[in-house]
């Protein structure tokens, strides 16, 4: 039976930032210890520092809208009393984000003014405060944030957050557009890794697309129209087609801005339809339910991991599914979506697999499913 000051060592440790919980058998086997360490530090400051870092693609990403060898990439570091956090942003194009808007941005967070990186609300709604926008570059820091504060704790955050890590799912991998001999070569060197890919469709070769994957493999897809299609009733005619091809979900069929015409779709449809270019943060949830089945969270969109708990939270009460997906990425900040994954119906998280030269070793797949590390924070080392 606990004491009484067995149980304040507990308490020590909930903190109101990002839905933090300790799992009753943890607090019991590490209480004193974290809060040794979270008092430990007393009086020191955060130092932020960053760099450019371009991600380089293994093939050309293709979608409805643009084609790309590269995405650009910033780096993100946040170090107190010796322990460092890392983290990242990733910019492709739609994002409207650039490596120097990011590096602009970052210069005017002044993170020294905390001495407790536990204050991760107050933080972050700083951070947040500090333009309209760059959504990335507010995922940088906070992805870093939660890395150093779980490395403090000596957690990693599915377990700090109270989630079983074997509740993870497969993760889709993504075909881009592209030729059909390309595609098949493509498919065929993932079909016997993944339990689930994703094809990228919204062009006038959708079928041709699926059908050549079809001449590979059998696996389930997904698929993201990536706001492709203009006609709903043609939107609606291809799901009908596309669940005969045995498809199980499609993300974002029209344009963000056509709402009705996609909630006609919706309600109409025989698979479920997830929103993508349609959400951006939390304040754009509720407006979606009923124009969709669920929502689609990515870090990059949504300022990182404590907003995206926020909108998981919101949309399970709303009786909206959830998928967590992410840009081209390293494995910083694909690992720290992951671990929210045990929460979501889909994932999309193989943008570290989409790239030559990741800095980082985290969460991997196994035998297509997420498999989380028990390293404390987001779960990532330096290669």
């Amino acid at each position: 039976m606990k004491t009484r000051r067995d149980f304040l060592k507990t308490a020590a440790l909930v903190a109101a930032g990002s839905g933090l919980i300790i799992d009753k058998m943890l607090a019991a086997d590490t209480a004193p210890q974290l809060f040794n360490l979270h008092t430990h530090g007393k009086g020191s400051k955060m130092t932020l520092r960053f760099f450019p870092y371009e991600l380089q693609l293994k093939h050309v990403f293709t979608v409805a809208t643009y084609s790309r060898t590269v995405t650009p990439d910033v780096q993100v570091e946040l170090e107190y009393d010796g322990v460092v956090g890392y983290g990242e942003a990733s910019m492709p194009p739609y994002l409207g984000q650039t490596v120097q808007s990011v590096m602009a941005f970052l210069r005017n967070v002044h993170l020294e003014q905390f001495s407790d990186p536990f204050q991760i609300e107050d933080i972050l709604a700083y951070v947040d405060s500090l333009s309209p926008g760059d959504s990335a570059a507010k995922a940088a820091v906070d992805i870093a944030l939660h890395d150093l504060v779980g490395k403090l704790m000596g957690q990693p955050w599915h377990r700090i957050w109270g989630l079983n890590k074997t509740h993870t799912p497969s993760t889709t991998f993504t075909i881009g557009i592209d030729t059909p001999d390309v595609v098949r070569v493509k498919t065929k060197e993932c079909a016997e890794q993944f339990n689930l890919l994703k094809v990228k469709l919204g062009r006038d070769t959708d079928k041709e697309m699926i059908q050549t994957i079809r001449s590979v493999t059998n696996l389930p897809l997904a698929v993201d129209a990536n706001q492709g299609w203009t006609d709903r009733v043609y939107a609606l005619e291809m799901i009908h087609w596309l669940k005969e091809q045995g498809v199980v979900m499609v993300e974002q069929p029209m344009a963000k801005e056509r709402l009705d015409d996609i909630a006609w779709i919706t309600q109409q449809s025989p698979l479920p339809i997830f929103a993508d270019e349609s959400l951006q943060r939390l304040a754009d949830v509720l407006p979606l339910k009923g124009a969709f089945t669920g929502i689609n969270i990515k870090l990059m969109k949504c300022t990182g991991m404590r907003e995206a708990w926020k909108m998981l939270t919101l949309a399970h009460s709303l009786g909206m599914r959830a998928m967590i997906g992410c840009m081209t990425e390293t494995s910083c900040a694909v690992s720290a979506a992951a671990q929210l994954s045990p929460l979501v119906d889909f994932a999309d998280l193989d943008g570290n697999l989409l790239i030559s030269n990741d800095r980082f070793k985290g969460m991997e797949v196994v035998k297509g499913k997420i498999t989380l590390p028990d390293t404390p924070g987001i779960g990532v080392e330096l290669l």
